[in-house]
């Protein structure tokens, strides 16, 4: 039998909050709260969804908007980070850096920065109840002002002693250049916070670049259309700047039409550094593991070199040096393991 990719030690970085929540967790809440949930999220889960066009991400980010409105209590909070741990260790992910847009909460628990606060204390809690490490991007909307991004560096800069590690930016590519949030990753960037923009999803490898150049990203959420352009490609490996790549969304909103049309094999190949993800579950019906398989059973990567992707999450995050030690071994003990 093949090496279990559930023992394998990996690190999640492309996990968003309220796409981390179980099914059964919002359809369960949705009937505590006397909510209507579209058959999309319920009888047919998970949704068929196409982002490509306008209508679709709409239709996407309508459905996003529907789950988040169960999250009514903090204990909702509360429930929805330790649930999410829980299936991190579950799969092998000893480190989680999950993003979260406390602005998307603040009118339902007494501001910004109460919600902050809230998101926080639930992360550190679900660690310690879990038994890994969790941080914290917390990531701006494009679609909103550049000012509410600067906001939320602000805010992410203050909270660094208290796991948050990067600030991130996110939502359509299309209504929200990169370039405009500089001021915000400047601010960023300065305090010592890894860059961690979306870019390279629904738009092509000029977004993942605009990323790089302008933002200064450490690393960039999906990247995966920085495959269309080999000069692209060689500037990520030389400067070690990873995708965070997550196939069954890249699937799931038409970015790619099967599995095996994400470029995951031609990115490992030109040497981009990459970290899998799950992106967000709740829509996409899947969690990290499953890329796992996918990169075994789709892409036809070996065990050693499912191991390096494993390797190049952990060096791609901001463990603690010990963490990253000791995880780095387990996976060489992984390898080690007998067939």
């Amino acid at each position: 039998m093949p090496r279990p990719l559930s023992e394998l030690p990996k690190a999640h970085l492309h996990l968003h909050f309220t796409g981390s929540m179980r099914h059964s967790t919002l359809v369960e809440l949705a009937r505590e709260h006397g909510l209507h949930l579209p058959d999309a999220l319920e009888e047919d889960w998970p949704p068929r969804l196409r982002a490509t066009d306008e209508r679709g991400w709409f239709r996407f980010q309508r459905l996003y908007d529907i789950a988040r409105s169960v999250l009514q209590r903090e204990n909702d909070v509360y429930r929805l980070l330790r649930e999410a741990a829980e299936d991190e260790a579950a799969e092998g992910s000893a480190w989680l850096e999950i993003q979260i847009d406390p602005s998307g909460y603040a009118s339902r628990f007494g501001g910004l920065t109460s919600a902050m606060e809230l998101m926080l204390d639930a992360t550190r809690r679900a660690a310690d109840h879990a038994g890994i490490g969790i941080a914290v991007v917390v990531a701006a909307n494009r679609t909103r002002h550049p000012l509410d991004a600067k906001t939320l560096a602000r805010l992410a800069t203050h909270y660094m002693d208290q796991g948050v590690i990067g600030f991130g930016l996110s939502n359509d590519e299309r209504r929200g250049r990169a370039r405009d949030f500089d001021g915000a990753f400047r601010l960023a960037k300065r305090a010592g916070l890894l860059a961690v923009p979306h870019g390279g999803e629904l738009l092509g490898a000029a977004s993942v670049a605009e990323c790089v150049d302008v933002l200064d990203a450490d690393r960039v959420g999906h990247g995966v259309r920085a495959a269309e352009s080999p000069q692209l490609m060689e500037r990520l490996a030389a400067r070690g700047i990873t995708c965070e790549v997550c196939p069954t969304s890249n699937v799931g909103l038409g970015v790619a039409e099967r599995a095996e049309d994400v470029p995951l094999r031609r990115l490992f190949e030109a040497g981009v550094p990459i970290a899998l993800g799950a992106d967000d579950p709740l829509l996409f019906g899947a969690r990290l593991l499953p890329q796992y398989e996918l990169a075994r059973q789709v892409y036809g990567f070996s065990d050693p070199e499912l191991a390096e992707l494993a390797r190049q999450s952990i060096r791609a995050s901001a463990a603690p040096e010990a963490v990253r030690k000791k995880l780095l071994q387990g996976i060489d003990d992984w390898l080690a393991s007998a067939d």
